[in-house]
């Protein structure tokens, strides 16, 4: 007797085919998707670890060899800095401390990762969808299985609206590229700014130290000399205590320009990407521009084609317009066409074509054109925003320029003044006819005024800069800047691009 829901031999029988169907259609899929495998295969990338372990930092961490920096400086290619003779063995100037502060400078290297990930993403933007293969094998396992054979079925299909946006994504992959080589370019040239300024601060910091060690000089030879009369009974210890606080207070003078040297140099050393413990010879003879510079409506013009991150911009607009035709472009259906084919129980085989397509009663791409326009206007309004800022800058700046050149010329010749004053002093304290502490006051006049002349140099070393940084125009400041400047226009080099 068969118990209830136990299995009859007919479908024991019938269940025994089907496994026997299975081990013949498994030859096939075998076939099928070890094919699959080995072209996946043979198309993968390798991964190749990059770990962060002492060896590697110390390696990045490196300082540049300053050899092969003087061979990568013949060679260097910057929209804004033209190659200089670069030899640091005789004092290193503004201008060779901007190009290596280009080549050495270890924070550029993550900025100029960015052009290697545009370029792979320009180069996955031209980039065709994969083809799609489907094979689907089908095992008769229950009914009328007597004389029926296994059934197959394939597909291959691609999906051909991604041609309609093809070009419009390789224009925005290809401008945004550009934008992003004219973004480095721009943070390449504020980090040789930054190396130019060091410099002339160092220099002024250098001359402001001089002054103070002059001061603190003189002053201790006045405490010599009243330190003396008070020994002869001619002098007074009032004299005395007043000389030895005018004394006190140039030492000190002198102890704060040495250490805004100091400070001074190890930014730059930073700046050029040079350990702190590097000591710098500076060239001697640096003569710097503050006089000469063309009108502010020239300046403010020429900020648009000659500032690389308005340039910069413009292509990133490009380029999003771009974005907004793809998006556009996206809107229409999805259309997947491709070849069917198969086989059916009864043996019988069909080859056919396939055609999909999406039906776009709801997303019609709605949400990201808004998304895309919207980024535009957004890139459109920054464009003028920082233009409009870089304009008003300039005007700032020269501004600026012009009030302080007026004020160093004042405090010129107030200090002539002071000098005469001073030594007049001087011959009427030898002589007892005014108090020492009047000749001491008229002396720390000339020397506190001739460190505001110099802190007022530094301030146009500061203006002189950011105008060429607001300006995009180099050689504003530098002599050899200025220069190559003209012999750009001479030679009529393109703007940059």
């Amino acid at each position: 007797m068969v118990s209830p829901g136990a299995p009859t031999n007919e479908m024991k029988r019938k269940m025994a085919g089907s496994r026997g169907c299975f081990r013949k259609a498994a030859p096939h899929l075998r076939t099928v998707w070890g094919l699959v495998a080995v072209l996946t295969i043979c198309g993968c990338a390798t991964y190749r670890p990059l770990p962060i372990t002492p060896e590697t930092v110390h390696d990045g961490l490196r300082p540049p060899d300053m050899n092969e920096a003087r061979l990568r400086a013949g060679g260097l290619k910057h929209p804004l800095l033209n190659p200089v003779p670069f030899d640091d063995r005789d004092g290193l100037s503004p201008d060779e401390a901007a190009v290596l502060a280009i080549i050495a400078n270890p924070t550029l290297r993550a900025v100029r990762d960015r052009q290697g990930i545009a370029s792979a993403q320009l180069f996955q933007a031209g980039i065709l969808p994969n083809p799609r293969l489907s094979y689907n094998p089908e095992t008769p396992v229950g009914g009328n299985t007597q004389g029926k054979v296994n059934a197959f079925g394939f597909g291959l299909g691609w999906d051909i609206t991604s041609l309609i946006s093809r070009s419009a994504r390789l224009d925005a992959a290809k401008a945004h590229a550009s934008s992003v080589d004219l973004d480095v370019a721009w943070q390449e040239w504020q980090v040789a700014e930054a190396a130019r300024l060091h410099v002339y601060r160092l220099i002024i910091a250098e001359k402001r130290l001089i002054a103070a060690k002059q001061a603190e000089t003189s002053f201790q030879q006045l405490r010599e000399g009243v330190n003396g009369g008070v020994a002869l009974g001619v002098k007074t210890e009032l004299d005395l205590s007043a000389a030895e606080t005018s004394l006190q207070e140039a030492k000190s003078q002198a102890l704060a320009a040495q250490s805004a040297m100091d400070q001074e140099r190890l930014a730059l050393n930073r700046a050029l990407g040079l350990p702190a413990e590097k000591m710098i010879l500076m060239e001697k003879g640096v003569h710097p521009l503050l006089k000469q510079y063309p009108p502010v409506e020239t300046l403010a013009d020429d900020a648009e084609t000659k500032r690389l991150d308005l340039l910069a911009l413009k292509l990133g607009y490009e380029s999003q317009e771009a974005r907004v035709r793809v998006a556009v472009r996206s809107q229409f259906p999805k259309i997947n066409l491709g070849l069917t084919g198969g086989r059916d129980t009864d043996g019988v085989q069909t080859v056919g074509v396939g055609l999909s397509i999406d039906l776009p009663f709801f997303d019609r791409n709605q949400g990201h054109i808004a998304e895309e326009r919207a980024t535009r206007k957004q890139l459109f309004d920054e464009y003028t925003t920082r233009l409009f800022e870089a304009r008003a800058d300039i005007a700032l700046i020269v501004t600026g320029m012009q009030a302080t050149r007026q004020q160093i010329a004042g405090l010129g010749e107030s200090l002539s003044a002071l000098e005469i004053l001073a030594e007049n002093y001087r011959h009427a304290a030898d002589a007892g006819q005014v108090e020492v502490f009047s000749y001491h006051k008229a002396v720390g006049s000339f020397y506190n005024k001739q460190i505001q002349i110099i802190e007022l140099e530094k301030n146009m070393f500061d203006l002189g800069i950011a105008l060429e940084i607001a300006s995009g125009r180099y050689g504003l400041v530098s002599e050899k800047g200025r220069r190559a400047q003209e012999h750009e226009q001479a030679t009529g080099a393109e703007e940059p691009e």
